[in-house]
């Protein structure tokens, strides 16, 4: 039997009362907390704690917290002291209570980037339920989707009680029709619950933390599940080792809470940490990515991690002129991860943002995923991230990660990952599951106190990725003799023509090099030949060219230079721009791509050769 603390009405701070949040009062306007580059005032812990409900009961003690910007132009909308968190989240979980439902049931919240979604997070580890953030992205798939879809997690996942805020509550219900749930509805609607007076028994370590809905870029997303303990090792990792909290470091994050780097990374790291986070819509971001950059200069923030494409985002929208208005000095740790990283874009960036006091110094690459709660390696702090230029011939046809000239033709230049967190191990394995050493390209394997206990409800597909207590986490890449990791792919992405492993970066990498092209405007993928054992290379490319001679020059200029530097032909498809599917992270996804492919005319023709 899982032991369990209680906390009975003696343990709750009333000094702010248990009104709700009344966030569209717009007869007061929030004052920034913390203003200054501050913590939390008292004594900084970044590791002991069990539980995320004892994390934050200790930075509740002190004045930190997070800020909310949400207005058009990154206006600072509301304010949420950890305190204020606190008192909220004891308040909701005794109305949780009242439903006496089992422990360990489900509560999924459309993970909105509102104040609505922290208190009631952390109300769930207070009661021993599980919370399931669901994507809240709308824009992404198209409305019908967005509910066809959040059902399907709703009904994966089981859950007894399904929240929203009030832009995604109309959505909510749609999802919900005819679902059989305790309460389903606003998270305002909820404060006008009855609490239950009895003693709260708050969510131990050995129970689940909450759910994790990974961001399918291969498949259908599957619930990630988390230990609380698994959690809290990671945390307290990345806050001592990975990031090398200290005084006076804030944080800034326009990552969905959604998604594991957001969720895990930012809003847990930093209540965790006793740290300020300003917390930006990641919708606004994508709209007006710069400002990200107006923000982190304002108030002076330390730390802020994003994919490759939020840096190359903001290069889009910046004019030169533009980089000697923001003071970026302050920025030590420039996080960049959950995708493949391209030593370009970071040099570009770094470059770009130089007039604002930004230092290429300041990128830390890591490795991660939502089955090890979010982090495996760091880079070592405070120097310019490594690169490997390696032989791409030798890689495809020996799986030998050689290294060769850079910015050679023959040669493909990966950005190291960094180094395994300690308590952390990493293999790289052949097909067969054996052990390789340096330099050899494979899976990637992790064994960790951070890894999941299993995907929900996917018992088989658990047992094929958990193996001997090691994740395969489904990644190909390689370490070097000192132990740094490089990732070079998905290994499902994984083209395979002739005997030849095909890595369709290369050919994306390829086709973007063309001037009309821009990064992140392409998408390469293998289709299976008539059954057989080799594949046929396709790349989409979206494109604003409108005029048919241009068009067909594209293509065949594409063509022509992958023969050349990949010696296979591959079929080139042009489409609208804007059109590359994406993941509910924002990360394009080569399945879905795949699978539209297929679907056309295109796809058809090309199978039958």
């Amino acid at each position: 039997m899982t032991s369990r603390t209680s906390i009975d009405d003696d343990g709750l701070n009333n000094s702010e009362g248990l009104a709700p949040l009344h966030l569209d009062d717009a007869s007061t306007k929030p004052e920034l907390l913390v203003p200054t580059p501050t913590l939390s005032g008292i004594p900084l812990r970044l590791g002991g704690f069990k539980t995320l409900s004892e994390a934050l009961d200790y930075a509740a003690e002190g004045e930190a917290g997070f800020n909310f910007y949400n207005g058009r132009h990154g206006a600072l909308s509301d304010v949420l002291s950890y305190k204020k968190i606190r008192t909220e989240a004891l308040s909701v979980a005794r109305k949780m209570r009242a439903f006496d439902l089992p422990r360990g049931s489900r509560v999924a919240i459309i993970a909105d980037t509102k104040p609505e979604f922290v208190i009631f997070f952390m109300a769930c580890q207070y009661v021993g339920l599980i919370p399931v953030p669901l994507p809240a992205a709308v824009n992404f798939n198209g409305r019908e989707a967005f509910i066809y879809q959040t059902r399907l997690f709703v009904q994966d996942c089981e859950a007894k009680i399904c929240l929203a805020s009030d832009e995604f509550v109309k959505y909510l219900a749609e999802a919900c029709v005819g679902l059989k749930l305790a309460f389903q509805g606003a998270c305002r609607d909820f404060y006008d619950l009855p609490e239950d007076p009895r003693p709260l028994e708050p969510t131990s370590p050995k129970e689940n933390a909450y759910i994790q809905y990974t961001s399918g870029s291969t498949n259908f997303p599957r619930g990630v599940i988390i230990e609380s303990g698994s959690a809290m090792s990671n945390l307290s990792r990345i806050l001592q080792d990975g990031i090398q909290v200290r005084v006076p470091d804030r944080c800034f994050s326009w990552l969905p809470f959604y998604h594991d780097m957001g969720l895990v990374g930012k809003m847990m790291s930093t209540l965790v940490g006793q740290g300020s986070i300003d917390c930006l819509d990641n919708r606004k971001f994508a709209i007006r990515p710069n400002i990200w950059l107006k923000l982190m200069s304002e108030n002076k923030s330390t730390i802020s991690f994003s994919p490759p494409f939020g840096y190359e985002l903001c290069l889009r929208r910046l004019h030169p002129e533009q980089a000697e208005q923001y003071d970026l000095s302050h920025w030590r740790i420039a996080g960049v991860g959950a995708e493949m990283i391209r030593s370009s874009i970071l040099n570009r960036f770094a470059e770009a943002l130089e007039p604002a006091g930004f230092r290429k110094e300041a990128f830390t690459p890591c490795y991660g995923m939502a089955e090890s709660s979010v982090a495996v390696t760091f880079s070592k702090l405070g120097k310019v991230f490594d690169t490997d230029s390696i032989d791409r011939e030798k890689s495809a046809t020996e799986g030998m990660a050689v290294q060769g000239p850079a910015e050679d033709a023959g040669t493909r230049t990966f950005v190291a990952c960094g180094y395994p967190l300690p308590d952390h191990e990493i293999q790289i394995r052949d097909a067969d599951h054996r052990p390789l050493s340096a330099r050899h390209i494979g899976r990637v394997f992790v064994r960790g106190p951070s890894i999941m206990s299993g995907y929900l409800n996917k018992p088989e597909l658990t047992s094929e990725v958990l193996v001997d207590g090691w994740l395969d986490t489904g990644d190909l890449g390689y370490c070097t003799e000192d132990g740094q990791l490089f990732i070079v792919g998905r290994g499902k992405d994984m083209i395979i023509i002739n005997g030849r492993n095909i890595w369709p970066q290369d050919l994306e990498y390829t086709a973007e090099a063309q001037p009309s092209v821009r990064s992140g405007d392409a998408l390469a993928f293998g289709l299976s030949d008539n059954g057989e054992d080799s594949e046929k290379a396709v790349i989409v490319i979206q494109t604003r060219e409108k005029d048919a001679e241009k068009r067909q020059n594209l293509i065949r200029s594409i063509k022509q230079t992958i023969f050349e530097h990949s010696g296979i032909q591959c079929h080139v498809k042009l489409v609208p721009a804007h059109t590359l599917p994406r993941t509910s992270s924002g990360k394009l996804s080569r399945s879905k791509a795949r699978f539209n492919f297929i679907q056309s005319n295109d796809g058809a023709e090309v199978a039958n050769g």
